[in-house]
């Protein structure tokens, strides 16, 4: 599990994903409760499904800055 978050985490930061949608995702991966529901934004929620499904590939959709 370790190396998996730890990837994903810096790949993710790397490749200029939603900072929204990072935080979503970790917080499902480590099947941490979900933020309140007046801090739930769309990337958030996004992020939180995909980690609580372990998804390594979601985070493409939520890409800030387009990787060269």
């Amino acid at each position: 599990m370790a190396n998996t978050y730890y990837e994903m985490m810096d790949k993710m930061e790397k490749e200029g994903v939603n900072v929204e949608y990072i935080n979503g995702w970790a917080g499902g991966f480590l099947r941490n409760p979900p933020r309140g529901e007046q801090f739930i934004t769309e990337a958030y929620e996004a992020g939180y499904a995909d980690g609580m499904e372990q998804k390594s590939d979601g985070y493409k959709a939520w890409l800030e800055t387009p990787s060269q």
